[in-house]
């Protein structure tokens, strides 16, 4: 093993991770929330390059997340191998907030990554973060932790655990709780796992903000009882708050031919210009070994989340460049993208209506939590810029089109060419700076700009850590500079940190592009591509 990893590995909204070895492939999966369709799963050779090949849970008979709140819909999936095939079990949260969470757990197969996958078999509602551990032999086990309502206890209750018969597709047996969990609380996101005749229990603890860690505890008995580690977390950042990478926590592990192991965990940059995470929260890795006394340690020895780790193995899997500027030239919609909660896409978009356009239909509001048509990426780096071209012929204000920076309902910057009665078509700019009652700000309402009735117009958003510029431009040969609107958007309400407390809210912003006719006559937008280009040193 020769090469060096720079973490976080995934960037962009990647959390929750699971990781699975099949012979020399590695798969991680991570959470998805309310955006479509379900789960990212990447796939490498050498811990290092990675390639996003699919997204499993598509299609209405996968998953439909339409109405879920921001922050719910797929939480924490765990992502193994056993029999053959594929396990993925997951979580559908469609209530967040008091005291109450619902919480659906499910598990789907697939004997290969690209699918097809199997029907999703329901299996509880106690709790969330599922993870499924395949004993030697050959019985299975899932396991959650257990969400407690009632006001004298705490949320989180623990880690339960109840045997899964593959044959009858369903959990036998009583449930047992298997771990209190520690003094740091919030314990959730179980793994188990054999090693050497003993059983070791993965848990992410303290919270999944500035306390989280990534705990283990272990024991003789697959029952129990499991006695924490006298050592500590294996990793955190909680005692470090300077540290470049935050929120460590939510851990899972995948041995390696050296007899070592790498563990895939949560994270979140933090930048001295914005120590707020537009990206949410990110995926990290590093090499992990077995201590004399039977106990998980870093290899450094730190619990310090490791910004370069010695874990590639020899930096030669190719993974593909992620695309930049995008023609919608094809007749898919690229991997890259995603939208949100609806599993009917094509009521939304097409991209063979106007061959080499991407054309948008539009529906709901911003914000909406049903049918709301958006199609977007992740921001992955702190300086990044975004430019399209749009057709859109808008006759009613009820008519907006346009490129948006988006986190969610409440916290978006939309860039919007619309129409009225004094200015006709025009361009305009509307914010949701984490206003929960979901009221809009126009920040240049007074200064809207009049635009020519018909033709293209080219749209400009340039994010530089606290800050968002936008520009705009004719798209005709004679105009060839950009023009500036002197507003100078906020970015700092595009992050996990902006409105709610805490571990409240926590997916990450996305670039887009949208279309929006709250009319309900789905007035289409044309869009000529999509460019962002992220500098990764800034």
């Amino acid at each position: 093993m020769n090469g060096r990893v720079e973490n976080p590995v995934l960037r962009g909204f990647n959390p929750d991770p699971s990781i699975c070895r099949v012979d020399d492939d590695f798969y991680v999966a991570t959470s998805t929330f309310e955006w479509y369709p379900g789960v990212q799963i990447h796939h490498s050779r050498d811990l290092c390059n990675w390639r996003l090949v699919t997204r499993p849970l598509a299609g209405k008979r996968l998953l439909d997340m339409l109405g879920v709140p921001d922050s719910c819909g797929v939480w924490a999936p765990c992502l193994s191998w056993a029999d053959g095939r594929f396990w993925l079990a997951y979580t559908v949260v469609r209530r967040f907030d008091g005291n109450f969470k619902d919480t659906h757990n499910y598990l789907t197969t697939a004997t290969d990554i690209g699918g097809p996958w199997s029907d999703p078999v329901y299996l509880n509602s106690s709790g969330f973060d599922p993870s499924l551990f395949h004993d030697a032999d050959g019985r299975k086990w899932f396991l959650n932790m257990i969400w407690d309502h009632r006001p004298d206890r705490s949320f989180f209750g623990g880690i339960v655990m109840q045997e899964f018969d593959a044959d009858r597709r369903a959990l036998i047996g009583a449930p047992v709780k298997i771990f209190e969990g520690t003094e740091l609380g919030y314990t959730e996101g179980p793994h188990l796992y054999r090693f050497d005749g003993r059983y070791y229990l993965l848990t992410a603890e303290g919270g999944t903000g500035y306390g989280h860690a990534v705990s283990v505890a272990r024991s003789s008995s697959l029952t129990g009882p499991y006695e924490p580690d006298p050592a500590g977390p294996l990793i955190t950042a909680r005692d470090t708050p300077d540290w470049p990478l935050q929120r460590a926590g939510h851990g899972d592990l995948a041995e390696l031919d050296d007899g070592s192991y790498c563990a895939v965990y949560l994270c979140s940059r933090r930048s001295e210009r914005l120590p707020h995470s537009p990206m949410g929260r990110e995926t990290a890795i590093q090499r992990i070994r077995m201590s004399e006394d039977g106990w998980l340690r870093t290899e450094g020895g730190s619990p310090l989340p490791e910004l370069t780790a010695g874990i590639a193995l020899d930096n030669s899997f190719d993974a593909g460049a992620t695309i930049e500027h995008d023609d919608f030239d094809e007749p898919r919609l690229d991997i890259v993208y995603q939208w949100l909660r609806t599993p009917t896409l094509d009521e939304c978009f097409s991209l063979v209506a106007r061959p080499g356009y991407l054309r948008l239909y539009g529906m709901e509001s911003p914000g909406s939590l049903y049918r709301q048509t958006l199609i977007a990426r992740r921001q992955t780096e702190y300086v990044c810029t975004a430019t399209t071209l749009v057709e859109f012929e808008p006759v009613s204000p009820q008519q907006m089109a346009g490129l948006i920076l988006y986190y969610n309902s409440s916290k978006f910057h939309y860039l919007y060419v619309s129409w009225d009665e004094e200015l006709g078509r025009h361009l305009g700019i509307m914010s949701c700076e984490a206003e929960f009652d979901l009221t809009s700000t126009y920040p240049i309402q007074a200064n809207r700009i009049s635009l020519p009735e018909t033709g293209a117009i080219r749209l400009r958003m340039a994010i530089d850590h606290a800050s968002v510029r936008c520009e705009w431009s004719l798209a005709r040969r004679d105009e060839t500079a950009w023009r500036p609107i002197s507003t100078v958007l906020d970015a700092r309400f595009l992050t996990d940190q902006a409105g709610k407390p805490e571990g409240e809210q926590f997916t990450g912003t996305f670039i887009g592009v949208c279309a929006h006719d709250v009319s309900g006559q789905r007035a289409h937008a044309d869009f000529d591509y999509l460019t962002v280009e992220s500098s990764r040193n800034l």
